[in-house]
């Protein structure tokens, strides 16, 4: 071959290799512009709410599935911002707001397919807010549930906290956990990472406590909630979410339809202010008996002196269980077909049949929340643990770590 022609050959080969080249880069702009487009699109449509230090992807478009705008829950309070955060795991979607780590609505298939919102909730931020709200969705903390007279011993030490609920301290106090902006660590598709900073004396309680909250939406639909907690000092710590269920869907006028099974041979009973007595009491042939699938209404406005004092359902189970995560409960909607199934590493299970709610306004897609129209099962060490010295620690001693788990699973 001459030099001439092996050069115009050669220019020929590298004219075609470098148009191949721009082809592909050009393919590879016009996909980028596509993928650009669609990000564009879902992030106006305001489903996932992010920041550049916690990116969340967005996948699928569920606009048409949130029960509640994204816009009316972004504010600054006090300097931290608030947002609201979309999970899905393709099939199940959940709404989360870092204001106190609150699930807002939780969409899951029904016996048809159908997405159904089964959480109770406000239909904004504002709402969350205001005083007495019920602590919707919330985690609760220091110390989930009541301490008598808000007062206990440590280490020789009295400390009084704040009163919050009559003579007692309720879900740690008037300003608690579930009033407090969380500091988004980490968000995915799937799942988001909250955490909060309570200073030494916060509330009344000792100690600086560090905790974290970790939601995640499982591929086998389960709202997977994993807490952990440091301290400085020995304190008392019972974190636990208060989500408000209700299979039929939210806004659905009754749960008394519910079927409920509980795994728990006994409960602990409670005075007239709902501090439990310290005795462990068997619940053979009395209404607190769910150890076989049974309707939340069935007995509960019979004469039970304890059902008088809850004015329903506002008590601990001790649950049958061993150590680990194990299946404790299960509720069954015959409306929707919806089972959910809870598993928990903690020893108590708080059944409470919503005796409170009562014209409760502002709610999403400007619904009213009725009597009993859903049901609480927070899993929990026991009500005023540290004065009942027969019931399972809540003491978190420095350089120990504070670790717990429950999954809400839907099926």
């Amino acid at each position: 071959m001459k030099p001439a022609e092996a050069n115009r050959q050669l220019t020929d080969a590298v004219s075609e290799k470098a148009l191949l080249c721009r082809q592909k880069e050009l393919f590879n702009m016009e996909n980028r512009t596509h993928k650009f487009t669609f990000v564009f699109m879902v992030a106006a449509a305001a489903i996932s709410a992010c920041s550049p230090a916690h990116e969340q992807s967005a996948s699928t478009d569920m606009s048409a599935v949130l029960s509640v705008s994204p816009a009316d829950f972004e504010a600054e309070i006090d300097g931290d911002s608030v947002k609201l955060y979309t999970l899905s795991n393709g099939t199940a979607v959940a709404a989360i707001t870092n204001y106190g780590a609150r699930v807002v609505s939780l969409h899951v298939p029904d016996k048809n397919g159908d997405l159904v919102d089964v959480v109770l909730g406000y239909k904004d931020l504002t709402a969350y807010r205001q005083p007495g709200e019920g602590f919707y969705g919330a985690v609760v903390g220091r110390y989930g549930n009541r301490i008598a007279k808000g007062q206990f011993e440590l280490n020789g030490q009295q400390y009084q906290l704040e009163l919050n609920d009559g003579p007692n301290t309720l879900h740690g106090g008037t300003n608690g956990f579930f009033a407090k902006v969380w500091e988004v660590k980490h968000v995915t598709d799937s799942s988001l990472e909250l955490q909060y900073a309570s200073p030494d004396g916060d509330a009344g309680y000792p100690g600086k406590l560090v905790s974290t909250v970790v939601y995640t939406l499982t591929a086998d639909n389960g709202l997977d909630i994993a807490y952990r907690a440091t301290t400085d000092k020995a304190t008392v710590v019972n974190l636990t979410n208060h989500a408000y269920f209700n299979l039929s869907g939210e806004g659905d006028s009754t749960i008394l339809d519910h079927l409920l099974t509980i795994r728990a041979d006994s409960y602990t009973p409670v005075d007239e202010t709902l501090i439990p007595t310290g005795e462990l009491t068997p619940v053979t042939n009395t209404p607190f008996d769910f150890r076989q699938p049974a309707a939340i209404g069935a007995r509960i406005d019979t004469a039970d002196a304890q059902l008088v004092l809850g004015k329903g359902y506002d008590h601990n189970f001790v649950l049958k269980k061993d150590a680990g995560l194990q299946l404790v409960a299960t509720v069954e909607s015959p409306k929707t077909g919806i089972v959910m199934d809870i598993l928990t590493e903690e020893p108590g299970l708080q059944f409470y049949s919503g005796n409170f709610m009562d014209n409760v306004q502002n709610a999403k897609g400007g619904k009213t929340y009725g009597h009993r129209s859903a049901f609480c099962l927070e899993t929990q060490h026991f009500p005023d643990s540290p004065n009942q010295p027969d019931f399972p620690s809540t003491v978190l001693e420095p350089k120990a770590e504070y670790q717990t788990r429950t999954i809400y699973r839907f099926r």
